[in-house]
């Protein structure tokens, strides 16, 4: 069957530290895997939905990694293109007592960088029902980045929704490009999924309602902003609504926005009214904050109702 979700984007083999502090003083990393899209597309897996990835890959042993654990987790490989004699980017964290987290990336010239145009399979994109991409899809290359545009561009022409967190990453680009892309690329977007940090970065220091509004003009049809412990605001061109974070003993954010991300794209697919799905994806990102690493922790369909449950919230079946 045809993936409903399609992401596009960079993928990397992760070590996460098993002690806190700075990682200097880390002896020992376990070896798990991250990508802001990748960690989507598993996360949509997990919820329910059917994802495939479009990204290029080393023919070494990280990517091969890769390759078993989107297998392992239901994602279609179809359009993952294998670099012979490339490598696959890696990065290590390092987490604070807070659960906020700080990369190392060894990523500079990775095959998914080399992604161009013509590794677009234009039919795949049309089969779906959401294309998701990030900032960071658009920052590792500029043939990455019109890589991005094209599929993004597809989408749109044949109705495919079009999902987009900016995902702001400074060590990539300059500020200002950043702006001048991700303000081209909300032209095209139907659904935007911006931090609130990130969005400030791209439109000031003003409050989220007035972000959102200004997203919305842009021709978005719905905007989620991720406020982190503040929970998420969002808006369409009929209503804008608040809803707080769940309270959880947060050991490691990282990934937490993706799993959002892939929250609010599960509910849609669904059918789901926005402030449900809202509530739903909230919850898969304080459920993910529980565990170490970016993916390991990803929570399952199962696991994100039985915790609505318990805060006396019921979701329909599917």
């Amino acid at each position: 069957m045809p993936a409903d979700v399609v992401a596009l984007g960079e993928a990397m083999v992760e070590f996460y530290p098993e002690t806190i502090g700075p990682l200097r003083n880390v002896k020992v990393f376990t070896r798990s895997y991250g990508g802001d899209t990748s960690n989507v597309v598993v996360a949509v897996s997990r919820l329910g939905g059917r994802a495939g990835y479009v990204t290029k890959i080393g023919d070494d042993d990280f990517g091969a990694c890769l390759l078993g654990m989107w297998r392992r987790e239901n994602v279609d490989t179809s359009h993952v293109v294998i670099e012979k004699g490339g490598f696959t980017g890696i990065y290590f964290l390092s987490v604070t007592e807070d659960g906020e987290w700080e990369a190392t990336y060894f990523r500079k010239d990775s095959a998914a960088s080399h992604f161009t145009p013509d590794d677009i399979d234009p039919d795949y994109i049309r089969r779906a029902k959401i294309f998701h991409f990030s900032g960071i899809s658009q920052a590792i290359s500029g043939s990455c980045r019109e890589a991005a545009f094209k599929a993004a561009q597809i989408a749109r022409d044949e109705g495919v929704l079009v999902s987009y967190d900016p995902n702001v990453r400074l060590k990539l680009w300059p500020l200002e490009t950043a702006k001048e892309v991700i303000q081209r690329t909300l032209k095209i977007t139907d659904i935007a999924l911006p931090s609130l940090r990130d969005a400030r970065l791209i439109f000031g220091d003003r409050p989220a309602k007035e972000i959102a509004e200004k997203i919305l003009r842009a021709g978005v049809k719905i905007v989620a902003i991720k406020m982190g412990a503040e929970g998420c605001l969002v808006a369409t061109k009929e209503k804008t609504f608040t809803f707080p974070a769940y309270k959880v003993e947060v050991i490691d954010t990282a990934g937490s926005g993706d799993a959002f991300d892939a929250g609010i794209i599960v509910g849609l697919l669904e059918g789901w009214e926005i402030e449900k799905a809202a509530i739903f994806a909230n919850a898969a990102a304080a459920l993910k904050c529980l565990g170490r690493g970016a993916v390991e922790p990803l929570p399952c369909r199962e696991a994100v109702e039985a915790f609505l449950k318990q805060h006396n919230v019921t979701l329909t079946s599917r």
